[in-house]
């Protein structure tokens, strides 16, 4: 029998819970309770209210996820444009 693969959606997180889990919105409305995968555990990746994140669900139970990664944003709240940042430190 063949494994089935994850499903990966968007989300915000909502709210902290112990031990490191997490309430997220996805981007359907959907609020599923999130773990932090061991991999951003080991680098210290913190995860704050508001944070733009990247869920993988399993298509067992659509309730759990886990956060695979956090997406970087500026202090405007808007996504960070690596080649803007490049272009302005070429100028200075």
């Amino acid at each position: 029998m063949a494994k089935e693969e994850a499903i990966e959606m968007e989300g915000t997180v909502m709210e902290n819970l112990p031990n490191t889990h997490f309430r997220v919105q996805l981007e359907n409305g959907h609020i599923v309770i999130a773990h932090i995968s061991g991999r951003m555990r080991k680098n210290y990746i913190r995860i704050l209210m508001g944070d733009r994140v990247t869920v993988q669900l399993t298509p067992y139970d659509l309730s759990k996820g886990r956060i695979i990664f956090r997406n970087r944003e500026t202090k405007e709240g808007t996504p960070k444009d690596a080649s803007a940042e490049q272009a302005s430190t070429k100028k200075s």
